[in-house]
């Protein structure tokens, strides 16, 4: 095992996690993320001598939910990683774990050079900075991103409270991604309206090279033009159905060690980026269940909270 990936690893289980002796972790990966599978099962087995390491298939999309007797045994974990190349994140099965107490971290599609990066953030500070953000997406009603040609897309926040996934999950039913860093909520379905071009990156796609437009009504996607990144976006929409084309999220992140790779885990978690989610949010504040979510990274947004400004041209405001 490599010396960097055991190191990183260590930050995860004990920084990140805080995985003390005689507690039950269970360490989910496939063949596409066994490497770093492995690594997280051999730091986790330094503190406590309950760990399993559970091998699963890759799943097809993102939000699928795992075999039954997989969310059965996440039930009875107290802790969990899962480091697969699909994500868990927004499972049902993930939702129950942690309504039982079980804290967890999800790290779908994991790559090396973006795992290597979580141990190399001052989690106290980043942590700090994100309920600033998280604060102000609280406190506001409406929410409006503005795009370099001026395109705006408008959405509520109102009654929505976000989720600030920090890096730090210490007590029962604590969940988040890493790499962390993103104050992210659900916005009110049936509310936004207006068009928004993505020019990041997109779960299941990666790094665009055009960008993505997206027309959106009453809270779901009409239309999406860009090229062979917009007909794989259809693609990977097409067999979920209508409610895969809500409008799901709206995150904000805050993690100034991430960079933009293609990887939306990491992309969405770049300061100064914004990003917006399709598909599922029930797991997050929200009421739309389908087995898909995916996320799209905008890079140098305007964001107009209440019509105050949080992020210009991305820029983060104070």
């Amino acid at each position: 095992m490599e010396k960097d990936l055991l190191e990183t690893a260590r930050t995860v289980v004990t920084t990140c996690l805080d995985v003390r002796p005689g507690e039950h972790v269970m360490v989910i990966t496939d063949s596409k993320t066994e490497d770093i599978g492995q690594s997280l099962w051999l730091s986790v087995q330094e503190i406590t001598d309950k760990a399993v390491l559970c091998h699963i298939m890759p799943g097809r999309i993102h939000g699928e939910e795992p075999p039954a007797h997989i969310g059965a045994a996440l039930e009875a974990s107290g802790v969990a990683i899962m480091a697969t190349s699909k994500s868990l994140s927004h499972t049902e099965a993930r939702k129950r774990a942690c309504s039982k107490g079980a804290r967890i971290v999800s790290l779908p599609g994991i790559l090396k050079d973006s795992f290597l990066r979580i141990s190399g953030v001052d989690y106290l500070a980043m942590a700090e900075f994100t309920a600033r953000v998280g604060s102000i997406l609280d406190a506001g009603h409406t929410a409006r991103i503005i795009g370099e040609q001026g395109e705006v897309l408008s959405m509520g926040i109102g009654g929505r409270r976000s989720v600030l996934d920090t890096g730090i999950y210490h007590g029962p039913g604590d969940f988040g991604n890493l790499p962390a860093g993103e104050a992210y909520l659900a916005p009110v379905e049936g509310s936004a309206n207006g068009i928004i071009t993505v020019d990041g990156s997109i779960a299941g796609v990666g790094l665009l090279e055009t960008p993505v437009q997206l027309e959106v009504r009453d809270g779901m996607v009409k239309s999406i033009q860009g090229g062979e990144a917009a007909a794989r976006l259809e693609e990977l929409l097409g067999p979920v159905g209508q409610l895969g084309k809500n409008l799901a999220e709206l995150g904000v992140g805050t993690n100034s060690a991430a960079m933009l790779t293609g990887l939306a885990l990491e992309d969405e978690k770049v300061a100064g980026t914004i990003h917006v989610a399709l598909g599922a949010n029930a797991t997050f504040g929200g009421r739309i269940q389908v087995p898909i979510h995916l996320d799209l990274v905008v890079r140098r947004p305007t964001l107009l909270i209440d019509e105050k400004p949080l992020l210009d041209r991305g820029r983060l405001m104070e």
